[in-house]
């Protein structure tokens, strides 16, 4: 508000100079000029009456001659402050006008009324800097689970993509520079719902000092970064950012659980996918010699893994010098037939465009499937607004960096047990994920499968909570169990449940539940509901555990006061 009072007073300084001048000569020449009363008799104007009737002159309403007619020197005066004022008013007006469309004046507008939004937020919210193809992914998923977000971009043009992109709930952004630290304040990084700064900016170096102005002025917010680089990547670990993503190194690493374990990796994508999305299909990627086109950061990472399940690769590379590809790498881009066939195309059971151009990827791909038709094709999206494109094309599996991120970063909001879950899982064998693949599909309801965690808090879980502080012996079945029908479960399936620092994996449903778990599920959204007014409501919670429905209001409890009265009631 200062700011604003200041550019207002600096930018209107000379009109208001000019507007006072004119109204103090215009009153003072009216209580100066003689005038006649209705008696004939010789009168003056009043300082009051002069300048209420240059107020009402000088914008031109015109009420009249007051409090008698004028002389005809007062009608010449009367006419020449006419002119001043309005001309006078016209420059005011025209001065205010060129100062709103002053992007300097609207930039501090915009700068007060960001602040102003964060800081009236009363629920949690997370700061998510870059509204590019990762941020507007995970602003939309975080705010159709009315969670609240804060949006910092430098491009202007992106935050008003951000107003007109239909959110649901009112998402406060700013263009600015995520790095500055007066900007991060701002947004609220100190604010007490502040719950983790997120930095997918883009650009390695800004994520990176991102990271740092995060950790130096809030030591124990949570800070998640996205990094394609090794050398910022262990730069931001150095400052202690708590989660840093490399989607390159991601997908390689699921990539790679195809070929290790076919129905782990399925499992993976249906636990971590949006549950307003339809569930991937089966996919077994054949075993036999690929080829992979560009080795840029995402080629290393697929070829690393790659290797590590013993699938041989032949690599094409434009580049050779700069990426420090292998000997045995061919020199060329890869969109020519030539290339391809002296890479073996006919032979090769698969391809993988990697490159940094979609175009070129495309090319590629096409390509290669005029010459070998049966190839399994995989392919790197650079953008996401070439999605029309790449899903014409009907490539066997794609690959965008920005979408990997963001689907990553959601499940460490949403779910953060499923990381913990999907570690210990990946060390089972394809034939204990084969087992849960198919208990996940008896849970599957229209196509959808919703992931779920629960801590056992007062805030979060309150009747079990209470339970447990009175002494009850609750057990998981109990949480499983049907709200309304004690005999029947819910369609869900109890993941993962960490006590203290034990996690244990897949935990039967005679666990004893204690004020310190949190709880990983998968099921479907109607169990996940009914989950919800169980853990919230202590009345559905005695219901599962002994199968009787007490009532809960005051009046019932007093017509029901006796024991065969509720057993009635029950019944």
């Amino acid at each position: 508000m200062q700011r604003i009072l200041f550019l207002l007073f600096r930018r209107l300084r000379w009109p208001l100079i000019v507007l006072v001048i004119t109204y103090s000569i215009a009153i003072l020449g009216l209580v100066l000029i003689p005038g006649i009363d209705d008696q004939g008799n010789p009168w003056r104007m009043d300082f009051f009456h002069a300048f209420y009737f240059v107020s009402f002159m000088g914008s031109t309403i015109g009420f009249g001659e007051i409090p008698y007619p004028f002389t005809d020197a007062q009608r010449m005066w009367t006419t020449v402050i006419i002119y001043a004022t309005v001309i006078t008013w016209l420059y005011g007006i025209g001065s205010l006008l060129s100062l709103l469309q002053d992007k300097g004046f609207r930039q501090v507008l915009s700068f007060a009324r960001f602040t102003k939004a964060v800081r009236n937020l009363q629920t949690p919210f997370y700061i998510i800097c870059g509204y590019g193809d990762a941020g507007s992914q995970l602003v939309h998923e975080l705010s159709s689970r009315g969670i609240n977000c804060v949006v910092i971009d430098c491009n202007e043009s992106k935050i008003l993509d951000l107003e007109i992109d239909g959110i649901q709930i009112e998402v406060p952004s700013l263009t600015g520079d995520a790095a500055d630290s007066e900007t991060l304040l701002a947004a609220g990084i100190k604010h007490p719902q502040c719950r983790a700064v997120i930095a997918l900016t883009g650009s390695d170096k800004q994520n990176l000092t991102i990271a740092i102005s995060s950790k130096l002025l809030t030591p124990k917010l949570k800070v998640i970064c996205q990094s394609d680089n090794l050398d910022n990547a262990a730069n931001m670990a150095s400052f202690g950012t708590d989660h840093i993503i490399d989607p390159f190194d991601v997908f390689g690493q699921h990539f790679a659980m195809m070929f290790h374990s076919p129905s782990m990796y399925l499992v993976h994508q249906w636990l971590t996918s949006s549950s307003d999305k339809p569930l991937t299909d089966f996919q077994d990627p054949p075993r036999g010699n690929w080829v992979l086109c560009g080795f840029g950061r995402f080629g290393k990472s697929v070829s690393h893994y790659l290797s590590k399940e013993d699938i041989p690769t032949t690599l094409i590379e434009a580049d050779t010098n700069s990426t420090e590809a292998p000997k045995t790498t061919i020199e060329a881009r890869g969109t020519e037939a030539d290339t391809l066939k002296m890479a073996n195309i006919s032979d090769a059971v698969g391809i993988i465009a990697g490159t940094d151009d979609d175009t070129n990827n495309l090319s590629i791909i096409i390509t290669a499937r005029d010459l070998n038709p049966e190839i399994f094709t995989v392919s790197r999206q650079n953008l996401l607004r070439n999605n029309a494109i790449f899903d014409a094309a009907k490539i066997h599996m794609t690959m965008h960096p920005e979408t990997i991120a963001a689907k990553y970063i959601l499940g460490l909001i949403k779910t953060p047990l499923l990381q913990d879950f999907l570690e210990l899982a990946y060390e089972k064998e394809d034939e204990w994920a084969n087992i849960l693949l198919s208990r996940v599909l008896g849970t599957i309801e229209n196509g959808m499968l919703e992931t779920w965690e629960i801590e056992i808090t007062p805030s979060r879980a309150p009747a079990i909570y209470n339970g447990l502080l009175q002494g009850q012996a609750i057990l998981l079945r109990d949480i499983c169990t049907d709200p309304r029908d004690y005999k029947a479960q819910l369609s869900c399936i109890p993941l993962l449940a960490r006590q203290d620092d034990n996690r244990i994996l897949m935990p039967n449903m005679s666990t004893h539940i204690d004020d310190t778990d949190r709880l990983l599920f998968c099921g479907n959204a109607q169990a996940y509901r009914q989950m919800r007014l169980l853990i919230n409501d202590p009345q559905s919670l005695h219901y599962v555990q002994t199968g009787k429905d007490y009532p809960g209001g005051y009046f019932w409890k007093k017509f029901f006061s006796n024991e065969s009265d509720q057993e009635i009631y029950t019944k």
